[in-house]
């Protein structure tokens, strides 16, 4: 069902967001802003956000010399924009203090910098470092992995799903789950409606019989 990559994942997802052409310092640095701006928002608002601030040329230094109002203009209508403003401004100061304008290479660092959680954290490890630290649950992930009871009992939380799925899920297949029920989540088995007459797990998925 995911063979396609058509979903606006597979084309506007973080790891499309930054300029390839930029320094390995400054790509790490972009895949980390996407994450931080992709939350609570549709990866085609994301991928406007980003294009408009890589316009402006994305790097920490012209982020902190650029004033709120511009930022948020700029990164507007992501959701929590006026949050994000605030975050971003605060994650880039600590990032050119105390690494030298690179972004940590570890997820307790990460999730220690205003506005980054560990969903952000375990895709910038993988994106921005080829790490893989975990598996990322956002809220399709969560939505999904309950619909189908791969957690066993019923989680309430990203942070618990993902717990409960690295308990069992392979290593080897961490690093592709999330982009695979992400555009599912995307396509399919949406938050309302699921389209469950045109998906392939329809005989096996609890939610599809109503259980």
């Amino acid at each position: 069902m995911r063979s396609g990559k058509d979903a606006p994942v597979d084309q506007l997802g973080a790891e499309h967001c930054y300029d390839l052409s930029a320094p390995p310092k400054v790509r790490r640095y972009q895949v980390l802003l996407s994450l931080m701006l992709s939350s609570q928002t549709k990866d085609q608002v994301t991928a406007g956000a980003m294009q408009r601030l890589r316009a402006r040329g994305l790097t920490v230094d012209s982020i902190l010399q650029m004033d709120d109002s511009t930022l948020g203009t700029l990164i507007y209508p992501v959701g929590f924009w006026r949050n994000k403003v605030k975050y971003i401004k605060q994650t880039s100061a600590i990032l050119q203090q105390r690494y030298d304008g690179d972004i940590p290479a570890s997820l307790a660092e990460l999730v220690a910098l205003p506005g980054v959680g560990p969903k952000m954290a375990h895709l910038a490890m993988a994106v921005a470092w080829g790490t893989v630290s975990g598996i990322a649950v956002d809220t399709h992930v969560h939505r999904i992995v309950n619909r189908l009871r791969w957690t066993g009992k019923a989680t309430k939380s990203p942070e618990e799903t993902r717990r409960a799925l690295e308990e069992w899920l392979p290593r080897e297949l961490w690093s592709e789950i999330n982009g695979l029920l992400v555009g599912f989540g995307q396509q399919t088995c949406l938050p309302l409606h699921p389209r469950c007459q045109a998906c392939l797990n329809q005989a096996l998925c609890p939610a599809a019989h109503g259980l």
